[in-house]
Formats: C-alpha cells, sequence, structure tokens
C-alpha cells in the first residue's frame, strides 16, 4: 500500500462569549479549545482513525512540535504533506483525550491567515478542524459496513482550519 495525504474534518465549535473572554483573558489573543479528532469513529471521509494510531501520533506531535512552539497549522487544506508559513494561521497549544476525542488549545496568531480565522469566528461562521498526515487505509467490514480503516502508518502533519 502507498501512502497518501489523509485530511479529516471536525466541526470545530466556538461562541462568541468564548471569543470575548479569549480576547480580554488573553490581552487581545485568541485561543479557542475544541475536538481536534475523533478516534474509532466514522468521519465525514469514510474513516475511521484506530485510537492506537491517533494516540502514538497524538504523542509524538506532542512532544516534536508542540513543545518546540512549531505545531503550525493553515487556513485550509494545501495539497502538501509540509506546512506553509505563508499560510499559517495558528499554533496548536496542547492536547489531551477526553474518551476518544482529541481536545486541543489553539492560539491564532496575528498572521494575515490568522486574522482571516480571528474575524470568521468573530463572525460566528462555523468552521472544522482538519488533520493532515501521511498513510494509507484499507477496506475493512466493522459493524456488518464496509469501511476505510487507517493504517499504522500514519504520520500525522498538522491541524487545519477549513
Amino acid at each position: 500500500m502507498s501512502k497518501q495525504l489523509l485530511v479529516n474534518y471536525q466541526t470545530f465549535e466556538i461562541t462568541p462569549q468564548q471569543i470575548n473572554e479569549s480576547l480580554s483573558k488573553n490581552g487581545g489573543k485568541l485561543i479557542v479549545s475544541g475536538v481536534l479528532q475523533r478516534a474509532e469513529s466514522k468521519n465525514q471521509n469514510g474513516r475511521i482513525y484506530p485510537k492506537e494510531t491517533l494516540m502514538r501520533e497524538a504523542d509524538k506531535y506532542e512532544k516534536g512540535f508542540i513543545k518546540e512552539k512549531r505545531a503550525l497549522g493553515e487556513l485550509d487544506h494545501p495539497d502538501s504533506s509540509v506546512v506553509n508559513l505563508n499560510n499559517v494561521s495558528h499554533n496548536v497549544l496542547g492536547m489531551n483525550w477526553q474518551g476518544n476525542d482529541l481536545v486541543g488549545t489553539v492560539e491564532v496568531l496575528g498572521t494575515p491567515a490568522g486574522n482571516i480565522l480571528k474575524e470568521l469566528f468573530k463572525s460566528g461562521i462555523r468552521l472544522g478542524i482538519s488533520s493532515r498526515g501521511m498513510g494509507s487505509v484499507k477496506e475493512v467490514m466493522r459493524e456488518g459496513d464496509s469501511t476505510l480503516q487507517v493504517q499504522p502508518d500514519f504520520e500525522l502533519v498538522a491541524f487545519d482550519f477549513v
């Protein structure tokens, strides 16, 4: 199986009250929290991400990117496995598991793309967050349904707002 670019979409819920609280509490910075990815359930792309694989990748992402303040993401999904610094809109500050949900705290940056993201949030536009990674999928039967399961070769690249 060859690796391909895999993206996963998850609605990112944030209220106007949360935005206003963050801006006043963080000196004008917008810092938001929400579900970044859900394990063990079929996503909108028809794929299932095993929790074991996501836990491994979240741990690597935490140690390799978050701790080094390099957990950058873009506004929209590029067709690349490389984060383009010209399009960076946010930085993931931390992540933790709540059941099968990987929940993250994200700082919206003062970059051009970050300012667009902030204004979209402030305007009440419903956005999603999407993981981007490289890996392969395999068709499996699950609960009598044919579905694509992400394989252990999956490597997390970034979380993008879409």
